[in-house]
């Protein structure tokens, strides 16, 4: 019989799409893969890569103690029927309630703390209970890998985790063999903003409006598309009816999602990320970096690990939008060859430090106890 992992998150996109080389790599070490969390698009890709999946069908962002009782208990009757012989968990409520449940079935977990939200930065009732949660569980993990020094810390400091067993990764790591620096395929005189991610207001979403109805009567040749998906069930999401107003209003172009990013990428001049969210390490910076793209973000927990200022990119305030007009004008004033400089050292410094197998090599090693 093959030695069962479980791979535990929120969402199945958040298991398949972050994770896929690593369930890669088990599979052609001999053990079966089974992928937990709410199902979506993503199921089909799991089953064609000849995994099961279990739909979670978990309250994802809700506070409702009776929903978090169930979803503990639905996780302590898969644990017991799977019998796997790791789980790993990502994600917040993943990493407190399927650890609780995986120490109750005497199944050893990994934890990866991929970004911390709000909860560190405002203080509730909500918050408060979560901390004490997190103190709770994280008694019980072999290992725990951090995204980011801040994170860290933050556990460290409120003394939530024994440090001996934490570790960090560079965020998930990406595949640099595949992301890689492609010419463009356009041939015209606009220069291109990308922005990849949830299309939320704690992305930074709104500051690009902003930003381009400031720079776009100066600099009537830049467009900003953003690619990514609108979660309706997230309190700050945008509509699209919104996106079709700003559309009206200056030279942002909502593009939707895509199923290969280097497509979107690779037409990019450059790639802007205002976030003031608490990321983990925002994996399209680094696929962007690793397809040499400069970078425009904040200096922002998650975000400031992949961009070095005046290196690779530039960093803005957080939650500023005139910091942001300013890093913008500052690469539109660079000459192209400092442009193409700057995301050529992006390659460097992702080749350097944020290549998936540092991460895949990482789990490897505690899983196989090498």
């Amino acid at each position: 019989m093959k030695k069962k992992i479980i791979l535990n998150a929120n969402t199945l996109f958040a298991v398949y799409n972050f994770r896929c080389n690593l369930m890669k790599e088990l599979t052609n070490r001999g053990y079966e893969i089974v992928c937990l969390g709410n199902k979506d698009s993503s199921a089909e890709q799991i089953r064609e890569e000849g995994w099961r999946y279990i739909d979670a069908g978990m309250d994802r962002r809700g506070t409702s103690i009776l929903n978090d009782l169930k979803l503990f208990l639905f996780y302590l009757k898969i644990f017991k029927k799977e019998k796997p012989k790791y789980i790993l968990n990502f994600t917040i409520k993943p990493n407190i309630y399927g650890t609780l449940a995986a120490k109750l079935v005497g199944v050893p977990v990994i934890n990866n703390v991929t970004g911390l939200g709000d909860i560190f930065d405002t203080e509730n009732l909500t918050n408060k209970i979560v901390k004490i949660l997190y103190k709770i569980s994280f008694r019980f993990p072999k290992k725990v890998f951090f995204q980011n020094d801040d994170d860290l810390g933050i556990f460290l400091n409120n003394r939530l985790i024994d440090k001996k067993v934490c570790d960090r990764l560079p965020g998930s790591g990406v595949e640099v063999n595949r992301f890689i620096p492609l010419e463009k395929d356009r041939k015209d005189d606009k220069k291109v903003f990308l922005f990849l991610g949830r299309i939320s207001n704690k992305k930074g979403v709104r500051i690009i409006n902003e930003v381009s109805k400031i720079l776009t009567p100066k600099y009537p040749n830049i467009e900003f598309q953003l690619l990514g998906k609108i979660y309706t069930d997230e309190e700050e999401h945008i509509s699209k009816e919104e996106l079709l107003k700003w559309e009206e209003e200056s030279n942002i172009r909502y593009i939707g999602t895509s199923k290969d990013v280097r497509r979107e990428i690779k037409e990019a001049d450059c790639i802007i990320f205002p976030s003031f969210y608490r990321e983990g390490v925002p994996r399209s910076l680094i696929e962007s970096a690793s397809m040499g793209k400069p970078i425009l973000t904040t200096d922002n927990v998650g975000c400031r690990d992949v961009v070095e200022d005046g290196y690779n990119g530039y960093l803005a305030k957080p939650n500023d939008i005139d910091s942001m007009v300013e890093i913008v004008e500052k690469f539109l004033k660079l000459s192209i060859d400092k442009q193409e400089e700057m995301g050529n050292n992006g390659r460097k410094k992702v080749l350097k430090e944020f290549d998936e197998k540092i991460v895949i090599n990482k789990y490897l090693k505690v899983i196989e106890g090498k």
